[in-house]
């Protein structure tokens, strides 16, 4: 016996109130903060402009590195003793790193946390950073590399981001960068790395029961003995389409399949078009609903699923599609997403799949903001972006309220079927020849 069940239609959006934000300058550097009354978890969360688009071209990966050097040790104490000390507190430090900043938090009952920043700072600051441990920290990053670039994916991320953005471009290459960039980076690399950008004051965000913390003593202990103030941002970065399709051959000998990234670039995060450019990459390919997973992998059942997004960090931003496919339908598949981008683009949303988004959308938000490290992640989204401290007040309500108008006129402006890069990793001399047939584009090999 089948059975038949029809798909759920969206459900209203939870409310969701988001903490107001709290700031002030203490000791040469910003404190921003929110109030969870009664919450016993606090979060502290150090933010510098240390991301990895201040790396050097060709120095990719020194924040990676950098990252898992902190833990080795400080100037006050071996790695052993300050393991034993951050662990007593019962946290550990979590670093992350993206285009725009370098982060490092700890989460501890809000009775620890002026221990916990002091340790925070002490790391951040004053690391050991031992030759040999930071020799040690490369050599294992590079090992994980290899391991990851040995799978299908990376080499198309790189060669879509390198087409995209350009090579000689710090943003033109891998965030974290690949094995022969970590491999080339020696100690000076990474001490200097460290006294141009980790030594400036930066933003500490807290979230936690504000009327139990000292927001003036928090600063002074997470900016203490830094030097230097904030440093230009930078402008939105004028990336250029490109004027015709491509196809980037990034050939994988043997491949049982095709791994597919297309894309162009996108508006920058602080764009005005961001919500309205969301719910249109929602609807295309954001959701396991979208348009593309609709048809790719329930019409055509040529791959598991497909994803497809617009990204966008401070000064760019870039739309993509990812999938893997069987190497038999390799050009079909490719043939369908780009007609399905195309359709978007010029026919808009319907009402009907915006409402879906919409209610997704709006209804993460409850769900998301609930916890105090992610109150901290959406902190660090207002400073980093420079948006107002009601944004994510106000977000739910702007979700909500973008109507199929303005969501068809963000896919109409943001999407470009005719500029996409498409690239294809898999068997060339399986799939060069269809893929030329298909009239998509030129059809190019991938020079590494």
């Amino acid at each position: 016996m089948t059975l038949i069940t029809t798909r759920p239609g969206p459900g209203a959006a939870r409310p969701y109130r988001f903490p107001q934000v709290v700031r002030r300058a203490v000791a040469g550097g910003q404190v921003v903060a929110a109030h969870l009354p009664g919450q016993n978890l606090a979060v502290a969360l150090l933010l510098l402009d240390g991301g990895a688009g201040r790396e050097p071209v060709g120095k990719e990966g020194l924040g990676a590195v950098l990252a898992k050097a902190l833990e080795e040790g400080t100037a006050q104490r071996d790695a052993t003793a300050y393991a034993l000390a951050i662990e007593a507190l019962g946290t550990e430090l979590v670093t992350g790193l993206d285009w725009d900043s370098f982060q490092v938090s700890v989460q501890v009952p809000v009775d620890r946390l002026s221990t916990a920043v002091a340790l925070l700072a002490e790391a951040v600051r004053t690391p050991k950073l031992d030759p040999a441990d930071v020799l040690r920290v490369r050599d294992d990053e590079v090992t994980a590399l290899r391991m990851d670039w040995a799978n299908p994916g990376p080499r198309a991320d790189a060669a879509l981001r390198a087409d995209l953005f350009g090579a000689g471009n710090r943003w033109g290459r891998p965030m974290y960068g690949d094995p022969d960039s970590v491999a080339a980076l020696d100690v000076d690399d990474v001490t200097v790395f460290h006294s141009e950008w980790f030594i400036r004051p930066g933003t500490l965000i807290v979230v936690g029961d504000l009327d139990r913390v000292d927001l003036d003593a928090l600063g002074a202990a997470a900016f203490a003995g830094t030097a230097g103030g904030p440093v230009e941002k930078g402008g939105p970065i004028e990336v250029p389409l490109h004027d015709q399709r491509r196809i980037i051959l990034v050939d994988r000998p043997g491949s049982v399949q095709s791994t597919l990234r297309l894309g162009h670039p996108s508006p920058h995060r602080a764009h005005p078009d961001h919500v309205p450019t969301t719910l249109a990459g929602t609807v295309l390919g954001g959701a396991f609903t979208s348009r593309l997973n609709h048809l790719i992998r329930e019409v055509h059942g040529y791959t598991y699923g497909i994803r497809g997004d617009f990204a966008s960090s401070r000064r760019f931003g870039r739309f993509a599609i990812s999938s893997g496919v069987q190497t038999a339908v390799t050009a079909p598949a490719l043939v369908e997403s780009v007609g399905e981008v195309s359709r978007t683009q010029m026919t808009g949303v319907t009402e009907e799949e915006l409402a879906v988004a919409r209610s997704w959308r709006a209804g993460q938000l409850s769900v998301e903001l609930q916890t105090p490290r992610a109150i901290a992640s959406a902190l660090t989204t207002l400073v980093v972006h420079d948006l107002p401290d009601d944004y994510h007040a106000r977000l739910r309500e702007s979700l909500l309220a973008a109507d199929v108008e303005q969501v068809s006129a963000a896919a109409a402006a943001h999407l470009h079927p005719e500029s996409l890069t498409l690239v294809v990793e898999g068997d060339s001399a399986v799939i060069r020849d269809e893929l030329v047939a298909t009239g998509l584009g030129e059809v190019v090999n991938h020079t590494p």
